[in-house]
């Protein structure tokens, strides 16, 4: 397990064990019940508007003003659905490395969390500048024209990237081929049966940050980014190996996997060789916003 991954955990830990004196007056349970798990969703995820004529909905003030008192909540109002799913998901992990079994599968909790969340007002934000839109994309992949290892492996990233909706930069360094499995060529018109066909391709993900706990994610991708994942594994003869990896000037490849930071310093790099400003995109950005 990595660093920034044990930091996580503990971090969430903390956080629930505070809470839980907070709001419950007691550590965390082990195992925990079912009406305290709903009782976490019941704080963390809540309307401000009904707030404003039901003071009892959503996180007690006396639970909210011990949390900011001890540096664990900052900002006011309900918590990001995706905070709150991680720190269920974490007190999930941590009731199987404790070999016990947790509420976190209960019927009753995915709905309240899944009506909590479509409930919730709050609105989504960029984590920097501007999207990589399909214009923008254009022009990073004019910068991977040659047929150097360094330009092979970076069209791929910036296309997976961007193809596969979303996909954080962990998910993208982890990629082995192992997760990689073809599939049927899909029509590029589903209605007419002569339409030309797009090669495809399922990656298997795993359990994901933002994903539930206890299911894997899977995703599909079709055309070119099959056509320049293909390409990369077929150039340096990558068979089980981590899919992307350093490249030195001498067009070496290393055994070790590309960082997270690394993926995001390629499309800062292309943005630059394609005159677009570096400091207005990250990895995060690579979506389908087109």
């Amino acid at each position: 397990m990595g660093e920034n991954r044990l930091r996580a955990l503990a971090s969430d830990l903390a956080y629930l064990e505070a809470w839980a004196v907070s709001a419950a007056g007691q550590p965390l349970p082990w195992p925990a019940t079912e009406a305290l798990a709903l009782k976490f969703v019941a704080h963390h995820v809540w309307d401000p508007v009904k707030r404003m004529s039901d003071p009892k909905h959503g996180m007690p003030a006396h639970v909210a003003e011990s949390l900011r008192a001890e540096g664990l909540v900052r900002s006011e109002g309900p918590h990001a659905p995706n905070t709150v799913r991680r720190r269920l998901a974490t007190w999930s992990t941590l009731h199987r490395w404790k070999g016990i079994e947790g509420p976190f599968a209960a019927p009753n909790l995915r709905s309240a969390l899944r009506l909590a969340v479509r409930a919730s007002p709050r609105p989504r934000h960029r984590k920097s500048k501007r999207a990589v839109t399909r214009d923008v994309l254009d022009r990073l992949i004019a910068t991977c024209a040659t047929d150097r290892l360094a330009d092979t492996r970076d069209l791929a990233i910036l296309l997976l990237a961007f193809a596969s909706g979303e996909r954080r930069r962990s998910e993208v360094t982890r990629l082995r081929v192992e997760q990689l499995r073809d599939e049927p060529p899909a029509r590029l018109d589903p209605r007419d049966p002569k339409s030309p066909t797009l090669p495809c391709l399922a990656i298997r993900l795993g359990r994901t940050k933002t994903g539930d706990a206890d299911e894997e994610g899977r995703v599909l991708v079709l055309g070119p980014p099959v056509e320049a994942l293909r390409e990369r594994l077929e150039r340096p003869d990558i068979k089980k190996e981590p899919i992307f990896r350093a490249i030195d000037r001498w067009e070496a490849v290393e055994e070790k996997p590309l960082t997270p930071q690394s993926i995001n310093l390629v499309v800062k790099r292309r943005c630059a060789m394609a005159g677009v400003e570096p400091e207005a995109f990250s990895a995060h950005d690579c979506v389908p916003d087109i």
